[in-house]
This record gives structure tokens, C-alpha cells and sequence, in this order.
């Protein structure tokens, strides 16, 4: 058993100050964005919904078609690519948003992002707004690994465009482990989405709905948003896979799902989109968290870090569990009677989450001191931002966005 006090350095004592003057988007502690902690007031993405990639592909681009046909099976938002990286897509028009919001369904827009030029990716995904869109989700993917100063940059110029309270959401890989230098804890932290929809394509990846469920719970978890799953309607899933998926949402208290994608989802799919279901009878969804200890590393680490800093901790943010921030969390547990074994385990995560995590600002070069403008600690890239990807669960031929 080890014991040892708290010690915060100048930097970090002033950097925390700094940001307890900023209200953002992620204020108080991490575990109040939890996907099991009950509704969200205000959540365009609650209910069901239902992607659509290009307009004219689906139902041949009428409204009043696409409408009935949402209605008919229980859709409430849609979901329509306004960007691709720098270029907007005039599909997503005022005239198209207040034809579909005039029959009743909220509209949601999307851009698929790579990290070239934050900048003008960030105004293209903030047109959407002004053109109506109830909320904004980002499609982020493997293009952005390593990436961290870009998302940092693509964040801080988003939210200024479109106010600190816009709903925005991350749909991402599932499998965080498998992707440890993509910057989760960006789009996801202080300042980022409200909410995470990972791309829970089972078919796609290989594996039964159960396994994907539990895989994407217990790694997306961490990051203290609601989670609500994209499930996959393309390559033709069974309807009993469909109804599975929803039923698990259920069971994980999450608000809702949506599909991945209109044109391609036939008949079985629709009708599987809109049957009646119910949480599985005794079902418990797998209490767990990643578990970091020594020679950890990755993003996940990196989020880790930011929490227990954010907490009076010292530790390093740089996405690898070394001594220091062993020494960290063996001093979190003493403080809070914990079991003293330096690993961050349920027990761990359940408290940690309940800071306020250190907002971080990653640029190319930095120090650890306040940034001027907003609080946020200026930092170099994590060294976990050059490892490279465990595998694609999602394989290149069966990406959906271009």
C-alpha cells in the first residue's frame, strides 16, 4: 500500500484557476455526461434516426416521401450530409430543413471531416447551422489519427461559430482500444459533443450484436457523454439483429439509436426499424470501464490523465500511464479509501469520473501554461498520438462517407 499527499504545480494551480472562470459545454464533473445518468433535456437525437447520405438516392429525393416514410416507421430526426472536410453540400438547404421540420421531423445535419484545414472545415460544419440544422454530428475517422492540434483547432473555431450550447455529436469508431491516437477525448472533452454515437456496424465488424454492444460500452463509457448508438441497416442485417440492437439500447438506458443508411436499407430493414421492442428481461448491461494500469497507453490514457489533473493530481497528460501517474492514482484512491492498487479499475473510474476534467488546448509546440484567451493548458501532442491503429473494425470497403 502506498499513500502520498497531493502536490499541484504553479502551472497546473493557475491553469485550473484560469478555467473555473470558463463555462463551457462540459461543465461539472465528467460523470454527469454519462449515457447512464437519465434523459437529456433538449436532445435532437432522442428517439430514433435515420441517416441519409445523398438526398436524391433517398425516396428519390421528395419530401413529403421521405416524411411519411419516417412517420411510417417511427423516425423522428434525419440525418443529412451538409459537408465533406472544406466543401459544403447543397443538398442541405433552408428550403430542404423547413420542408422536412414543417412535416414533423427534426433534422440533423453531418459532415465527414479529415484534419487538413481545420479552419475551413469548421465554418463548413457551422453553415449548417445557419441553414437550420437541429444539431450538428461529425463524422470522424481514421484520417484524424494523430491529429490532435487540428481537432483542437476545428473545436475551438466550431463552438465560436456556433455558441457553446449547440448540440453537436461524434460518430466515430466503436472500438476506442483499437484506435489509441485518434483524439476521442477532443471531440468528446471540455468545450466538445454532447454526445457520442460510435458506428456499432456488428455486421460489418464481424461479430454479434451482444459482443459489439458490450465491446463499444465499456470503452466509450469513459468519456462521460450520452452514447447513442449508429447501428448499420446497410449490407442487408437480419431484422432480428435490428430489433436486438434496439432492445440493448434500451437495457443501457440510452436514448436513442439511428441507422446507417436510408438508400440502402430494404424492406426487412424499415420494418425491423419500427416494430414494437422492449428491454431484454433480465438483462444487466456489463459494469466496466477500460482498465489502465502501467504501460497503458493511448488516448484513453490521455482522458485519464486530463481527469485526475483536473482534480489537483500531478500527473503528465501525454496518453502513457507511467510512474507518474501511477503515483497519481494511488494518491486518488488513498484520498477517496480506495483499494491502493494504481490501476485505474471500476472502483477508480465510478470516483474519477466525477471530476471536472483539466480542458487542454493541443498546438503544435506548447508549454503547460494557460492559454490567454480561454484558460485552457497549452500542450504539445500527446506521445500517444503516433501510435498506430490496432486494426479497422470498420474495413475500408464498407466506409460510408465520400
Amino acid at each position: 500500500m502506498r499513500t502520498r499527499r497531493r502536490r499541484k504545480p504553479l502551472a497546473l494551480i493557475a491553469a485550473i484557476a484560469a478555467v473555473a472562470a470558463v463555462a463551457g459545454p462540459l461543465s461539472g464533473n465528467a460523470a454527469s455526461q454519462t449515457g447512464d445518468t437519465g434523459a437529456t433535456p433538449n436532445n435532437p437525437l432522442a428517439g430514433d434516426g435515420m441517416w441519409i447520405w445523398y438526398v436524391n438516392r433517398s425516396s428519390h429525393g421528395n419530401v413529403g416521401k421521405i416524411a411519411s416514410k419516417a412517420k411510417a416507421h417511427g423516425i423522428d430526426t434525419v440525418l443529412i450530409k451538409s459537408g465533406d472536410g472544406t466543401h459544403y453540400w447543397s443538398q442541405f438547404s433552408s428550403r430542404l430543413v423547413s420542408a422536412l421540420k414543417a412535416r414533423g421531423l427534426s433534422v440533423c445535419a453531418w459532415q465527414f471531416i479529415y484534419g487538413r484545414k481545420p479552419g475551413k472545415e469548421a465554418r463548413v460544419g457551422a453553415a449548417a447551422k445557419a441553414r437550420g440544422a437541429d444539431c450538428l454530428v461529425l463524422d470522424v475517422e481514421g484520417q484524424y489519427e494523430g491529429r490532435y492540434p487540428q481537432a483542437s483547432t476545428y473545436m475551438s473555431m466550431l463552438r465560436s461559430m456556433v455558441g457553446a450550447d449547440y448540440p453537436l455529436a461524434l460518430a466515430s469508431f466503436p472500438y476506442v482500444d483499437y484506435h489509441p491516437a485518434l483524439p476521442y477525448s477532443v471531440f468528446l472533452g471540455p468545450g466538445g459533443a454532447q454526445y457520442n454515437l460510435p458506428q456499432l456496424y456488428w455486421k460489418t465488424i464481424g461479430t454479434s450484436v451482444d459482443a459489439g454492444f458490450t465491446h463499444t460500452w465499456v470503452w466509450n463509457r469513459a468519456y462521460g457523454r450520452p452514447i447513442l448508438p449508429l447501428g448499420q441497416v446497410y449490407l442487408n442485417p437480419k431484422s432480428g439483429a435490428i430489433r436486438r440492437f434496439r432492445a440493448l439500447a434500451m437495457a443501457h438506458g440510452m436514448e436513442g439509436v439511428s441507422w446507417w443508411d436510408w438508400q440502402e436499407a430494404r424492406n426487412r430493414q424499415w420494418k425491423a426499424v419500427g416494430q414494437p421492442v422492449a428491454a431484454p428481461a433480465g438483462y444487466v448491461p456489463y459494469n466496466s470501464y477500460p482498465y489502465l494500469r502501467l504501460g497503458s497507453k493511448g488516448d484513453f490514457v490521455a482522458w485519464a490523465q486530463q481527469l485526475l489533473a483536473g482534480g489537483g493530481y500531478t500527473t503528465p497528460i501525454n496518453g502513457y500511464f507511467q510512474a507518474p501517474t501511477q503515483s497519481a492514482v494511488y494518491t486518488f484512491q488513498a484520498d477517496h479509501a480506495l483499494p491502493q492498487n494504481g490501476t485505474l479499475d471500476v472502483p477508480t473510474w465510478d470516483l474519477l469520473l466525477k471530476n471536472t476534467p483539466l480542458p487542454v488546448r493541443w498546438v503544435k509546440g506548447g508549454g503547460a501554461v494557460p492559454a490567454s484567451s480561454d484558460g485552457r493548458l497549452l500542450l504539445p501532442p500527446p506521445k500517444s498520438a503516433k501510435l498506430p491503429a490496432v486494426r479497422d473494425e470498420i474495413p475500408p470497403p464498407s466506409k460510408r462517407a465520400r
